[in-house]
């Protein structure tokens, strides 16, 4: 075992600056190598590595280059979901043959597009023996430990164990465009960001200390989606425009909004419930994340949104756009939130933290990929919900080959309207 880890970083877009931006928190790993398709991206976050002062990474576009690079002791894939799971079992393959060593592997949520291919990522990783470990980063966010932490010591300690967590994801639309393309993201806001909030719900429900797959089973699964702004046809022209040939929300829509009640029982033997909210078509400051926790006799509420500080700008001042105030900021003017540092508050910050300690010791991670399976499987079941309109029994459902209608491109917004 190494003293340091050596981190490789796979992908060069909006979520792997994320990570740099976060590894100025993170002690006992180096960023030393980025390997991407778009070098153009990559040369960024290489230098942008270089400013944070968080390592002095090489680029290639060569995966396996990297993989097999003696100063790479861990890799996080950061890939788009379409290349996921050829990314791992590549990778995997590496390791298995002796090619490569690796001490740790983490993969951004979600793990995979559907169940079939977040079984194929964990029989790889399984397969090669690697510690890896799942980067959900909304519970690492010290604002929800924090505030689960002290309702379990001093509420569920005395009242019993919390019965209700509510998750919600919200802002106004994806950066790139795979990410509006439902066949390539595998669906829309509920492929893309449930993820979040059905690990955050069960993050809340479960003891300090304890695994959530340990404490809580899921029982069934109830689903809406819908299409509330960018299927309309002013916005679907606006897609349109912005990714010329990419996105086509007129033919091929998919869902900006989506809504999913999950039953669970805890170790108590207690009916328990997340409620998880995603949206692309809330307008507002930036990026809101809101939870909920209540149980007999307590509650706590955490919104990232309720900002420490604000500025304001007149309407005299007109900058140009940007998001330098707040993730998905919508506006230049007026009173805006401000978040002093948006990698520590959303957990990016704690979440490497834990990952780079985790790997260093030899140990597998709090998130491992089991928790990513379990929770593409509830979201499978949650499409399924919403396709149906029925709720979902979990025991001995079996959504192996199950793709959502919004992926296979068949999905009609209009058939909620209809009541259909």
């Amino acid at each position: 075992m190494t003293a340091t880890l050596g981190i490789g970083i796979v992908g060069s877009g909006f979520i792997a600056n994320f990570h740099a931006q976060a590894w100025t928190g993170v002690r006992g790993g180096d960023i030393v190598a980025i390997q991407s398709r778009n070098a153009a991206t990559a040369s960024e976050l290489a230098d942008r590595c270089r400013e944070l002062g968080v390592g002095d990474p090489t680029t290639t576009d060569d995966l396996l280059e990297l993989v097999r690079d003696s100063r790479v002791d861990a890799v996080w894939v950061t890939t788009p979901n379409h290349v996921r799971v050829e990314t791992i079992e590549r990778i995997c393959e590496e390791v298995a043959a002796g090619r490569a060593e690796l001490q740790g592997l983490a993969i951004e949520k979600p793990l995979a597009r559907t169940v079939g291919e977040a079984k194929r990522v964990v029989a790889a990783i399984e397969g090669a023996g690697i510690a890896a470990g799942y980067l959900e980063n909304q519970v690492f966010a010290p604002g929800l430990t924090r505030a689960k932490d002290i309702v379990w010591a001093r509420g569920a300690s005395l009242a019993g164990a919390p019965y209700l967590a509510r998750s919600a994801e919200e802002h106004s639309g994806p950066h790139r465009s795979w990410f509006w393309n439902a066949s390539l993201q595998g669906g829309g806001v509920l492929s893309d960001m449930m993820c979040h909030s059905i690990e955050a719900s069960r993050f809340l429900l479960t003891p300090p200390g304890q695994a959530a797959g340990e404490w809580l089973t899921p029982l069934s699964v109830s689903a809406s989606i819908a299409g509330l702004k960018w299927t309309r046809p002013r916005y679907a022209d606006q897609l349109a425009a912005t990714y010329p040939g990419e996105v086509d929300y007129r033919n091929h829509p998919a869902e900006d909004y989506a809504h999913a009640t999950v039953e669970f029982l805890n170790g108590d033997g207690d009916l328990v419930i997340a409620e998880a909210t995603t949206s692309w078509s809330y307008v507002g400051a930036g990026l809101r994340l809101s939870f909920e926790l209540l149980g007999p006799e307590y509650s706590a509420q955490v919104n990232t949104l309720d900002t420490p500080a604000r500025v304001f700008l007149s309407r005299e001042l007109q900058g140009e756009q940007g998001e330098d105030l707040l993730e998905k900021q919508n506006s230049e003017q007026g009173l805006m939130p401000l978040l002093e540092d948006e990698a520590m508050t959303y957990g990016y910050t704690g979440e490497n933290r834990h990952m780079v300690a985790s790997f260093l010791a030899g140990q597998t991670p709090r998130e491992t990929v089991q928790d990513g399976l379990l929770v593409s499987q509830l979201m499978m079941a949650a499409y399924l919900s919403a396709e149906t309109g029925a709720q979902v029994a979990m025991e001995g459902i079996d959504l192996d080959e199950y793709v959502p209608q919004v992926a296979q491109g068949t999905w009609d917004p209009r058939r909620g309207r209809r009541g259909g």
